[in-house]
């Protein structure tokens, strides 16, 4: 009866009138689609772009546009800017074989052909010379809703609103646009792509292609399972009130969905029962989109029930955004020896462009302990980086609960992007591991490149070196001392190409300086991937089974380096609270000694330190000697008694921890910091029409952008739907201005900056025009974790320039504040005005 009804479906949809003039085709992705007009043709030219992983980024191709200067794109025509000293010049595109558009005549740099030596694409120093926009254009007969199918590009610019790409070409991205009657432009940040317009029939659908789907494993994960699948809006209104009723082996269970905002997607959870699925095999479920007593789409999906001793996937719901995200694992050998706190547990981190449940089954079961693959967010995800890194941190922490495994034997590992994780997380948490082992890994973005950029590695100009500074907890190799704390196996084919051996070479030389306890060994012939035993290596399991990670209280030395304590404050019983040159490196040496009761040491750049004196008996009178200074004297009052220590201008004392007005490791500061704790865009309405116009689309986008790179989902409402109590603890993302944002006094009446139409301040400093932009984060009121991020400009020319959201690129840097104005997007940093960090009492 179901293949029936959809068969119907799928007849009624080839007969409905055709607006494109072509044939129709229907795509797998959603039910209702009346017609679809493929892109065929087009032009493409070469604009000087920067988007690195940093804060300062340059576009020659927004700034052109923006500023109004941008010659209508014709074959052959000058596209009004030069490139080593050539014009740049629009070429024309068609489709091949594959339905891609490329360049009908090859690929340009500037206005010549690419020749030896000149790679298209090429980037220096950050700026990427060949990086190309692809022009499309379609005439609609009517204005009228559609939905944007396109992959292969970063971003495109249609009729001037910004909205996010699918430069990894993962063909799950589907963006809903308003078209006007007449001409609709379409510029590309991609050297080719695939591209087409659905116009759906009904205004709301499934999609079903991105599903998270855990699977049921009888007797281990059976029951009610949470599973989530996106929902496209493609009303010029929101959509409230729906539910998702999913049907499962005759189990039927229905879930209150949040709601989705007009012109946008959001992938939502929902909870479905398995408890029917008792055998291995893959089964098919329903899935009925409901409002009210109306069906508005209905989806089948497929659910896979598993053998006990199999890899498989579970769900959990992240405190990062209230999304649902998965994690895999890898059982311990059933029947093998198990028992609460006894047994191992290996983290396991996976490669660019690889699922958390493909990383999990390239190992075969162990006899000792369980594996657990995280995502990273998705397969590129941020590098696990940033929101990679926390959500490692999550799942470890799931992962410990759920297995129960002895402290004493956690393990990291992980494979080239995830190689790279295992010696950032290694580094950046050194206290957590028995040993870590890199296969395949680079140890720094900053190194190694990617497709999102460089980081050069200084600056002239004193406002870009500010914005270098906020990325220093990236680079391991200044950490690279945090690795005493545990064993380390450096794992690489010689014959890698794609992650050179030399990055395995340098560790070792590095670890050779200062690391008695490391492995470095090279598969002969080896290249990037040479099977399973790319990571299941049964030397590297052996040196994981020789060790074991010391419980605090046996570890009586600590050599520990941060540069941000708000992402990593802690070694083992002692904790930077306060820098004294924000995210500058951090470094603590110390001893202690419980039979003399002392504790001396060298510090570098702290300004609050903290120590955990529950290792001494209590009534012992502990000495501290810090840096050659006066020593500082304690008490031991209780077993869990914590001394915290402030240097001045006189040496050491005694000081008192951070209250949560100030700095502190749950609040330190930097931009990126507000998009945890569940975030909320805030979208200004009190503005003109343009101006709340392009507040909601900064905000659409945005949201595009964190579910294609990070899986996410973001609630989006109004400034007069804000409230500090609704939303407590909330991180905040504020998009529009003083002028133009009612929740601003709310939020922000206190804070230094402010902004406003053509006016920003920053104390005593102010600047005046339509053209200046800013980001800053500033703490949320009555919140001692969560924080306010400002995403805004001072007028049309100040909200473009702000459009770019390099903050979701993986080991990018933004600091505490950045004020920059629109010329940015051709000169790059020569037109920052003001970056840096408010100090430990949040003043400027």
């Amino acid at each position: 009866m179901k293949i029936s009804a959809f068969a119907f479906l799928v007849s009624a949809v080839l007969m409905a009138p055709n607006l494109s003039g072509q044939v129709p085709e229907e795509p797998a992705s959603f039910n209702h689609i009346q017609s679809t007009y493929s892109f065929k043709n087009g032009l493409t030219a070469p604009f000087p772009s920067r988007y690195g992983r940093e804060a300062v980024y340059s576009d020659e191709l927004a700034y052109l546009y923006f500023s109004k200067q941008l010659v209508a794109p014709k074959e052959g025509a000058n596209a009004g800017s030069i490139v080593n000293g050539q014009p740049i010049v629009w070429e024309a595109m068609d489709i091949d074989s594959t339905g891609r558009l490329r360049p009908k005549r090859g690929r340009f740099v500037g206005g010549a052909p690419a020749g030896p030596g000149v790679q298209a694409g090429a980037t220096r120093g950050g700026l990427s010379f060949g990086s190309r926009v692809v022009y499309l254009s379609y005439t609609s007969p009517k204005a009228q809703s559609a939905i944007l199918s396109i992959k292969g590009n970063s971003s495109v610019l249609i009729n001037g609103e910004m909205h996010t790409g699918d430069p990894y070409n993962m063909g799950f991205l589907y963006i809903p646009v308003q078209l006007k009657k007449g001409l609709n432009e379409f510029y590309l940040r991609g050297a080719s792509a695939i591209a087409s317009l659905l116009f759906p029939s009904k205004p709301v659908q499934l999609q079903a292609e991105d599903m998270t789907v855990p699977h049921i494993v009888p007797g281990v994960q059976t029951g009610k399972q949470e599973a989530a699948v996106v929902v496209v809006n493609t009303a010029n209104k929101p959509l409230k009130g729906l539910r998702i009723q999913a049907i499962v082996g005759g189990n039927s269970q229905e879930t209150q969905l949040p709601e989705i905002p007009a012109l946008s997607t959001r992938k939502v959870a929902f909870v479905l029962d398995g408890t029917s699925l008792t055998t291995k095999g893959t089964y098919t479920g329903t899935l009925n989109l409901l409002q009210g007593k109306n069906m508005l789409d209905q989806r089948s999906f497929s659910i896979e029930a598993m053998s006990p001793g199999e890899a498989y996937s579970s769900t959990f719901t992240s405190e990062m955004d209230g999304s649902l995200q998965y994690y895999s694992v890898r059982p311990q050998t059933p029947g093998s020896f198990w028992e609460p706190g006894k047994n191992a547990l290996f983290l396991s981190v996976h490669g660019a462009g690889v699922e958390a449940i493909s990383q999990a089954r390239a190992y075969k079961s162990k006899d000792w302990g369980t594996l657990v693959a995280a995502t990273n967010r998705r397969p590129r995800g941020f590098n696990w980086e940033d929101w990679g890194r926390l959500d490692a941190l999550e799942v470890l922490g799931i992962a410990k609960q759920r297995f129960q495994p002895d402290p004493s034997k956690i393990y990291l590992t992980g494979h080239s992007m995830g190689g790279h994780g295992t010696w950032f997380l290694g580094a950046t948490y050194p206290d957590k591991w028995a040993a870590i082992a890199p296969c395949a890994g680079y140890p720094t973005m900053k190194g190694y490149g990617s497709a999102d950029g460089l980081i050069p590695d200084s600056s002239g100009n004193l406002y870009e070196q500010r914005l270098l500074r906020s990325s220093n907890q990236s680079d391991v190799i200044k950490l690279a001392t945090n690795y005493k704390h545990h064993g380390v196996y450096i794992f690489h084919g010689d014959d890698d190409r794609t992650v050179p051996v030399r990055y395995a070479r340098q560790m070792r030389e590095l670890l050779g300086g200062f690391q008695p306890d490391f492995v470095h060994y090279e598969y002969p012939g080896g290249s990037h991937w040479f099977g399973d035993h790319s990571v299941d290596w049964k030397p590297l399991f052996d040196y994981f089974q020789w060790h074991e990670r010391l419980p605090d209280s046996s570890v009586n030395s600590i050599d520990f380096t941060t540069a941000h304590p708000g992402i990593s404050a802690s070694s083992r019983w002692a904790s930077i609270l306060q820098q004294e040159e924000i995210l500058e490196y951090s470094r603590m040496q110390l001893n202690r000694n419980r039979v003399r009761g002392l504790i001396q040491g060298t510090t570098q750049n702290i300004r609050l330190l903290e120590l955990n004196l529950a290792d001494f008996t209590i009534g012992t009178t502990v000495e501290i000697r810090l840096d050659s200074m006066p020593a500082v004297k304690h008490i031991v009052g209780t077993n869990s008694d914590k001394l915290v220590l402030q240097r001045g201008a006189n040496g050491w004392e005694k000081g008192v921890a951070p209250t949560a007005a100030q700095k502190n490791p749950q609040r330190y500061g930097t931009l990126k910091e507000a998009f945890n704790n569940r975030m909320v865009y805030v979208v200004g309405t009190i503005g003109s029409k343009e101006e709340t116009a392009w507040n909601w689309n900064k905000a659409r986008y945005d949201a595009e952008t964190w579910y294609y790179r990070g899986n996410g989902a973001v609630d989006i409402i109004t400034d007069k739907e804000y409230s500090l109590e609704k939303y407590k603890d909330r991180g905040v993302i504020l998009i529009g201005n003083k002028s133009t944002n009612a929740a601003w006094p709310l939020l922000l009446s206190d804070c230094p900056i402010q902004v406003e139409r053509n006016l920003i301040t920053a104390g005593n400093q102010r600047w005046e025009g339509e053209d200046l932009a800013t980001y800053f984060v500033w703490p949320l009121k009555n919140s001692s974790k969560a924080s306010v991020a400002v995403l805004t400009g001072t007028g049309d020319k100040g909200n473009n320039a702000a459009y770019a959201n390099q903050y979701f690129a993986g080991a990018s840097g933004f600091p505490d504040y950045m004020i920059f104005s629109f010329d940015m997007l051709k000169d790059g940093a020569k037109h920052l005005k003001l970056t840096g960090f408010f100090d430990t009492n949040w003043k400027l």
